[in-house]
């Protein structure tokens, strides 16, 4: 998987949103609010490049003190609403 071209994370009155820009904005037309943690997996998925719930957990585990199990499921979690919202591919 891997962030589309065009949605990018931005600061907005101190919340971290998910906005599009260009193109991607045409069809977005909306920010999706990330908590702190799921800011951070944005930037670790832009990073990334192509990601996976695996590279994303682990990663997690090893800023975050969380168990294997709960980092696979929030980061399971998170990609699927990323997929409804049709900011990732």
């Amino acid at each position: 998987m891997r962030i589309k071209k065009g949605f990018v994370l931005r600061e907005v009155c101190g919340e971290s949103v998910i906005v599009g820009e260009g193109l991607g904005a045409i069809d977005f037309g909306k920010l999706l609010s990330l908590n702190e943690s799921a800011a951070w997996l944005w930037k670790e998925a832009q990073t990334q490049g192509d990601f996976t719930v695996e590279s994303l957990a682990d990663r997690l585990c090893e800023i975050y003190d969380v168990t294997p199990e709960a980092a696979r499921q929030d980061v399971a979690d998170i990609i699927e609403n990323w997929k409804s919202v049709n900011v990732v591919e």
